[in-house]
């Protein structure tokens, strides 16, 4: 049994509850950790070092932070294969991906490292009567939410930021998947990272995670998570004037039109529905289909399901792992008993699987769904999981009704040779992200965010490194 504990000031430390909480391997339900249920006591130790350490922090060099936080990243890539293992079989996705977001996490240290020595500031001359001057100086103590899909990639997100500009941080990861989060501490150790620079506190996000959202000290949030979750930390931050940054829940639709690349279309479409299990914020769970092709394009997608390799995690040719907890399996079930009861024909999966040696794991198979309307739950309500709505469309003008159509505004992808309506309709799509011809193609400098209940402000380049500073301007007459 592995005992998890939080990161405090340079040093890993019990919660002061004493108590712990199970942490489950999906793959086997079986319990394999145990993280500590922190509590507000925990939230003020990792505060009072997190502002003990902020001076010193806020005055190293920008040269000095990008070296410590360039060599996180270098050990995060010497330790890809160590880490990989741990976030597959903490969360139940498979290793391959795994490998692939440990890399990703390194290359957002790596990123803001290099963003630390580039940051500058503005400056405007008024006609020669005066000079105006931006100062961009660090807030102070700042609290990152991360969620369980993609553990320590969108940590890493958010921290490497926050420690680029000169903030010191308290962490808090989800308590379904703490392993890789309390990893990185060793890290952050080796690397030089200063004590109480970051402070990683665990447990419930209801409980520990409320400590650190309503702390009258902290000055910034940034939240990655469910839209319901980002309204009660809207609702307890707001009020306190903190920096507030979320991201939050998806409905992501596919506009998949006639004059597509039809092979490359359905084949990053199936990519984009089943990656990571459908538990990635960003994932297509609604595919609108031009009708000319819509009986081809499910064909297509129904053959490729038929040879889907579902089960054990951490063999190399598993496409979908398992899903991550066992409330969260239930949850998306309990949708695909919903969309039956709205009419939905379930055209592939739609039932829970047992992997032979893996029976008492958490898997479900891929799910395609059709005939559902458009105010159907399962076409209005989040799911995260493997289960995708197909639905036909007739022009333009219906395609974009269909894909606006929902309280989220995440991102989208589209689908088409035609280059003059690919702009349009990315022009009408009231989403924060749209893809031409491709999805997932992430550059670490553009915005990152939501419209509607998708969320507020952007994270990514310049914008995070904004959001985690405190803009002065200076007015000198000449």
């Amino acid at each position: 049994m592995k005992i998890i504990q939080n990161f405090i000031n340079g040093a890993y430390v019990a919660a002061q509850s004493g108590e712990y909480l199970p942490n489950y391997n999906p793959a086997t339900g079986q319990i394999y950790a145990q993280l500590p249920d922190s509590d507000a006591r925990d939230i003020e130790l990792a505060y009072l070092a997190a502002n003990e350490a902020f001076y010193l922090w806020r005055k190293t060099s920008s040269e000095k932070r990008f070296k410590i936080l360039n060599r996180i990243a270098e050990i995060i890539d010497n330790k890809n294969e160590e880490l990989a293992i741990a976030e597959s079989i903490d969360q139940g996705k498979p290793l391959w991906l795994a490998r692939t977001e440990i890399t990703r996490s390194a290359q957002n240290f790596r990123f803001f490292a290099s963003a630390a020595i580039q940051f500058n500031s503005d400056c405007n001359v008024m006609d020669g009567h005066a000079i105006n001057y931006t100062l961009k100086t660090p807030i102070g103590v700042v609290g990152c939410i991360s969620p369980w899909n993609l553990p320590l990639y969108l940590l890493s997100w958010k921290i490497a930021p926050a420690l680029a500009t000169g903030n010191c941080v308290i962490a808090k990861p989800s308590e379904i998947t703490p392993m890789t989060a309390y990893l990185l501490g060793e890290i952050c150790n080796e690397a030089g990272l200063p004590k109480g620079v970051l402070n990683i506190v665990h447990g419930l996000g209801h409980k520990v995670g409320n400590d650190l959202v309503s702390h009258p000290e902290i000055k910034a949030i940034s939240f990655t998570g469910g839209t319901n979750t980002g309204k009660h930390i809207a609702s307890v931050a707001a009020p306190q004037f903190k920096k507030l940054s979320l991201e939050l829940g998806g409905k992501n639709p596919n506009l998949i039109f006639a004059d597509c690349d039809f092979e490359k279309a359905a084949t990053e479409t199936l990519r984009s529905s089943f990656l990571n299990q459908g538990e990635i914020c960003l994932c297509g769970s609604r595919i609108l289909i031009e009708r000319p092709i819509y009986e081809k394009f499910k064909a297509f997608l129904l053959e490729k399901l038929n040879h889907y390799t579902v089960g054990n995690p951490l063999l190399d040719e598993t496409q979908m792992g398992a899903i991550v907890s066992e409330q969260h399996f239930e949850k998306i079930l309990n949708y695909i008993e919903i969309a039956k009861q709205e009419g939905g024909k379930i055209l592939f999966g739609g039932e829970a699987l047992k992997p032979k040696g893996f029976e008492n794991g958490w898997y479900i198979a891929p799910t395609v769904i059709e005939n559902l309307s458009q105010s159907s739950r399962c076409n209005q309500e989040e799911i995260f999981g493997p289960v995708v709505t197909l639905t036909p469309f007739d022009s333009d003008e219906e395609a974009l009704d269909l894909a606006n159509g929902t309280p989220y505004g995440l991102a989208s992808s589209i689908w088409t040779n035609n280059l003059q309506r690919a702009h349009v309709l990315a022009s009408e799509l009231s989403c924060g992200i749209v893809w031409i011809n491709c999805w997932l193609l992430r550059d670490l400098r553009t915005p990152f965010g939501g419209m509607k209940q998708s969320g507020v402000g952007r994270e990514g380049g310049l914008h995070a490194m904004n959001f985690f500073t405190e803009q002065k301007n200076v007015c000198v007459k000449l």
